[in-house]
């Protein structure tokens, strides 16, 4: 594995731990001026990059440290508030700041819950995950804690609505490793929280969805939820399909990526839920899910043979939380049969080097910075601030495969637009009818 203190070095700050056997300090400042296109000098290129699928996932899991460290080092030491290096959009609107922190922990957790859940080993991989699990488990009890410093907004403004959504996704996703080992007292904060949105209406938008998440998650684990709110969102969404994979967003149409930061991963997870507590028929789960696929096919062919993509619509600094759809569907094993996961994995892969590491968007210390590709805060929206940019961590779930699925061990295989560019056969696209 690449030199690990050199990995690390550049956003830890403030009391010692160990990682791996090796001493690092939490959080501290990387003293090395870093221009913005120079590259991330704490990440290099994956020796195997496109080559060998250990080498990619050894690259996969040093950045997704890299970018979630940060927050759930400090969240478990109460210091988020204290260290996070806070910047907004130059057209930041009427909301505070304040809801930053909640973004940065709810997107950061539904992104690493699906590798936080893998069995404990022994490999430098292993004590990274675990170090992240038990600074996850001991941050927490912050969240919800109103004598602690990290103390989350939930129950002020309209953006809790987001981002509690993200927060109990991450249940959902590892409830083992996350849910149930919280005291019960945390638990019980944790329902009191969520509940708390209910005062504030979601918008008639992607944001529908979000309210019925909360409730799944409350359906989930035996509370008591607020079946309209529940169903709304469902209802919504599905009166807004349009066709060959695709949601409206709200009445009428927006060509961006919130399919994938939204609509089709939260869909299928509340349906999910529905289905097992027999509130909708298994039908309804399965259709929402063959659309996810149907997208998710779509997006792999998005990728092209550079390992770029466009940079379309509004919350383009999620970054590779684009791709949250294809990444979840990798997870589930869903792909089509058509598509290699190898495909997906050396088509990521190259998508993360180019927009992580050979254009470094990182700061000094380590937080994600406003941008695409690099720091350009002229492109971040009215509604983005630091913690907005951690849907970035979505684009990671198939870190929950274990090292030895086809997804990791499968050879190297070109994805569809590197092998039509290229003059090789490659499956042609045609639209669907569900």
């Amino acid at each position: 594995m690449a030199n690990r203190r050199q990995l690390l070095k550049g956003f830890m700050l403030g009391g010692a731990i160990t990682l791996g056997g090796l001493p690092v300090k939490l959080l501290a400042g990387n003293t090395t001026k870093r221009s913005d296109t120079s590259g991330d000098p704490g990440m290099t290129a994956p020796a195997g990059l496109l080559k060998d699928g250990a080498a990619d996932r050894q690259y996969w899991v040093d950045l997704l440290y890299k970018m979630a460290a940060p927050v759930l080092l400090n969240l478990s030491k109460d210091e988020l508030r204290k260290n996070m290096v806070v910047k907004k959009s130059p057209t930041f609107d009427s909301r505070t700041i304040d809801v930053t922190y909640l973004e940065a922990v709810g997107r950061t957790l539904a992104g690493v819950a699906p590798w936080l859940a893998l069995p404990d080993d022994d490999t430098k991989e292993g004590k990274l995950r675990k170090t992240l699990r038990e600074a996850a488990l001991k941050g927490l009890p912050h969240t919800v804690n109103p004598a602690s410093k990290d103390y989350l907004n939930f129950h002020r403004e309209m953006q809790p609505i987001v981002d509690t959504a993200y927060y109990v996704q991450a249940f959902i996703r590892a409830p083992k490793a996350l849910w149930e080992p919280l005291d019960e007292l945390t638990k019980k904060r944790v329902v009191k929280e969520v509940k708390s949105l209910r005062d504030r209406k979601p918008f008639e938008s992607n944001w529908v969805i979000f309210g019925s998440m909360a409730e799944a998650f409350l359906l989930s684990i035996g509370e008591q939820y607020d079946k309209e709110r529940l169903m709304h969102g469902v209802d919504r969404l599905k009166s807004w399909y349009v066709g060959d994979g695709w949601y409206s967003d709200g009445p009428r149409f927006a060509f961006d990526y919130y399919n994938a930061y939204v609509m089709h991963p939260f869909m299928v997870d509340t349906l999910k839920i529905l289905s097992d507590h027999q509130l909708v028929e298994e039908k309804e789960y399965l259709q929402a899910h063959k659309r996810m696929v149907r997208y998710a096919e779509q997006q792999e062919k998005m990728i092209s043979p550079e390992g770029t993509y466009p940079p379309i619509g509004r919350s383009i600094p999620y970054r590779t939380g684009a791709f949250q759809a294809l990444a979840m569907v990798s997870w589930q094993e869903k792909l089509p049969k058509h598509i290699d996961p190898a495909q997906v994995r050396g088509a990521l892969t190259k998508v993360c080097y180019n927009m992580f590491t050979k254009i470094n968007s990182f700061d000094n210390q380590g937080w994600l910075e406003l941008g695409f590709c690099g720091p350009q805060p002229e492109v971040a929206d009215y509604y983005t601030s630091t913690g907005s940019l951690y849907m970035a961590t979505l684009s990671f779930l198939p870190l929950g495969l274990p090292a030895n699925n086809p997804f990791w061990t499968n050879a190297p295989a070109d994805w569809t637009a590197k092998a039509a560019w290229s003059g090789k056969p490659f499956h042609k696209d045609y639209h669907v009818d569900y």
